[in-house]
């Protein structure tokens, strides 16, 4: 943790002040600036749930955030092992942040599973909340602990706080008529009441969020709710918590405006909703639940208010086809999946793009490939989005940078589609999927105008003077075709996935034609408006560190903590891969060295030699787990030395 500095004087009067406060019996409270806590347990153990509630209750108190959700993909893994550990890491501070940091200063940790499968990453001083109760022989059997970690010294180098937690959260709920089972559920609750006492969170909003959740079994909730205060009490009273921390808000860090704690899921179905507000069309999702994109489904299905309708598909195919169909009958499609799902969705898209209608095709990544890791966070489908179906099939592609940017790059993705008749891939991944942070709800009047003009009527006059409907007469600017809705007197057209002539739509086989659509389709994607890419260079760098997608937070820690060291770096970050920005070129010949980090095998970077030509550097990563600052800033450091 990193405490405010204060001068020698300055310390011997707290020293002064810290002992009249001891002896009057109030304990000590220390300011910080930022703190990293890690709450660890069995996928039962409610740590997702733990961590959500302590992030919202530090979301609404001002501070800047970040979070690292991380859990098993089975449903229920088995307790108490080290496959079965569930953990979630909030990063918050009274500046901004980017990531949700390297190393936790606190780990609380439920069981001896989630203690070994953890302090790897916690550094030495560092402070260790223990669930005694739960270090039986067997447990700590089951994980290869031949003595309790707790006696045999090997945690010396730690802060130890051994705390009983089963046992205080039964005696506290003994009043109410619960199972030991039942009661010992509540311990997640117990312990968030602890460290809600030592960092000074807000209590109210957990309180309602309980007595919600639980509204139809209100003994529950008043259990969890007893609970959470009885940890709260316990840090109030023990002598064994002698300090609670203070990390004040980030006033300086927002602008103005209303704020919201989002995850990336959230934000991206409020960017479609916003989306389709914004082109005045109805939204329509075709999908089939795949994790880490089924969030997307189940927030949709509940704006039914908005003129959202939620399909949920067989299988990834029939939710693909549901929504082109839709995009055919006049509404913004949209499909969600991750990198197997899309697989699957090849074919469709290929068809999209014959029909030329706007469709957005959401594939949340995850670890391949295969099944792979359905919980972990991978960017390896750039290259299956830019060439994964069969012929010359171009579709634009965009990618957030963060959470909350989600938002935005959906509204972009709706331009892009609306307005050059185009499936577009967006592609986040699960560290953005499940990650938050705070986010500015904007106002209207700064949401893009997105609405379209249907087909109306004739736009075509043959030789002898008949005026006809040609679906395929392209827009000189931007090359799209009219979108004509179904029904529509005098529109009537052929759709398929066989060629079509140009401008009739008719089928076609003739070489000469085929070339020519081809190309066509090529340069409508070529030409999309795209903003430049910007640079980060204060000081005129001999490296440019170049990123895509989630990689900006790490990437962007990492080249802060080598300016501050005085060393000289530039950093871009990419949200359109397809196509790239014009200028991107330029700017990658601008610098001697260009690093690349990603989460694949360099398929960016792959990307960038071959249309550039530059030598550009991979630095990669495949662990299922995003890249850390330290990390990245020591790899960096090698290639400005190198």
């Amino acid at each position: 943790m990193t405490s405010q500095v204060s001068s020698p004087a300055e310390q011997a009067d707290g020293a002064v002040v810290g002992e009249q406060r001891k002896a009057a019996g109030v304990k000590d409270v220390r300011r910080l600036d930022r703190v990293i806590i890690r709450f660890a347990g069995d996928s039962g153990d409610g740590m997702q749930l733990t961590g959500d509630r302590f992030t919202s209750e530090t979301a609404s108190f001002g501070n800047d955030l970040s979070t690292l959700p991380n859990f098993p993909a089975e449903i229920r893994a088995p307790a108490g092992t080290l496959p079965g550990v569930s953990s979630f890491q909030l990063h918050f501070a009274d500046h901004d942040i980017l990531t949700p940091g390297d190393a936790p200063n606190v780990l609380v940790a439920m069981n001896p599973a989630a203690l070994k499968a953890n302090i790897g990453d916690v550094p030495r001083g560092a402070e260790i909340i223990v669930n005694t109760d739960e270090f039986t022989k067997r447990a700590m059997q089951k994980v290869g602990y031949a003595t309790s970690p707790l006696e045999d010294g090997s945690l010396d180098g730690y802060s130890v706080h051994p705390v009983p937690l089963t046992t205080m959260t039964v005696e506290a709920l003994k009043e109410f008529s619960l199972s030991r089972k039942e009661a010992e559920r509540s311990k997640n609750m117990f312990a968030l009441g602890l460290l809600s006492w030592m960092y000074h969170r807000p209590t109210d909003g957990t309180e309602k969020f309980l007595q919600s959740k639980f509204a139809k079994k209100p003994q529950i909730a008043a259990a969890n709710i007893a609970a959470f205060r009885a940890g709260w009490n316990f840090g109030e009273t023990t002598e064994d918590f002698a300090v609670s921390y203070e990390v004040a808000p980030a006033a300086k860090t927002f602008p103005t405006g209303t704020y919201r704690n989002i995850s990336g899921n959230l934000a991206l179905s409020y960017g479609l909703i916003a989306a389709s507000q914004q082109a005045d069309l109805p939204l329509y999702l075709g999908s089939y639940p795949i994790t880490p994109a089924s969030d997307i489904l189940h927030e949709l299905s509940k704006h039914k208010n908005f003129g959202v309708r939620t399909f949920q598909a067989e299988d990834e195919i029939a939710g693909i086809g549901a929504a082109l169909g839709a995009a055919f009958g006049g509404s913004l499609g949209v499909t969600t999946t991750s990198g197997p799902g899309l697989a699957l969705k090849s074919e469709t898209i290929g068809l999209a793009v014959s029909l030329e209608l706007p469709l957005l095709v959401i594939d949340i990544q995850r670890g391949g490939p295969s099944t792979g890791l359905p919980t972990k966070t991978e960017q390896a489908d750039l290259l299956q989005a830019m060439n994964g179906r069969n012929g010359e099939a171009p579709v634009p592609i965009v990618a957030p940078r963060t959470p909350a940017d989600c938002f935005d790059a959906a509204l972009e993705a709706a331009r892009i589609a609306l307005t050059y008749r185009t499936p577009v891939l967006l592609l986040s991944d699960g560290y953005l999927a499940n990650g938050s942070e705070p986010w500015r709800i904007p106002e209207t009047d700064e949401l893009p105008d997105l609405r379209v003009q249907f087909a109306q009527g004739p736009n075509h006059t043959l030789d002898d003077g008949t005026e006809v409907f040609w679906p395929y007469k392209r827009d000189p600017q931007t090359l799209a075709r009219p979108w004509a809705i179904p029904g529509t007197p005098g529109l009537e057209h052929r759709i398929g996935g066989i060629e079509k002539q140009d401008g009739t739509g008719n089928i076609s086989y003739d070489p000469a034609n085929h070339d020519f659509m081809v190309r066509t389709r090529q340069a409508k994607i070529d030409g999309i408006d795209v903003p430049d890419i910007e640079v980060d260079d204060p000081d005129e760098a001999k490296t440019l560190v170049l990123g895509w997608g989630s990689t900006y937070g790490p990437i962007t820690a990492a080249v802060r903590r080598l300016r501050a060291a005085g060393e000289s770096i530039a950093q871009a970050h990419l949200r359109h891969l397809n196509p790239f920005p014009r200028n991107l070129g330029t700017v990658l010949k601008r610098y001697e060295k260009v690093v690349i980090p990603e989460m694949n095998l360099g398929q960016l970077a792959t990307l960038v030699r071959a249309k550039y030509l530059v030598d550009a550097h991979s630095y990669n990563q495949v662990n299922g787990m995003p890249f850390k600052a330290e990390q990245l800033a020591t790899a960096l450091k090698e290639a400005i030395d190198g």
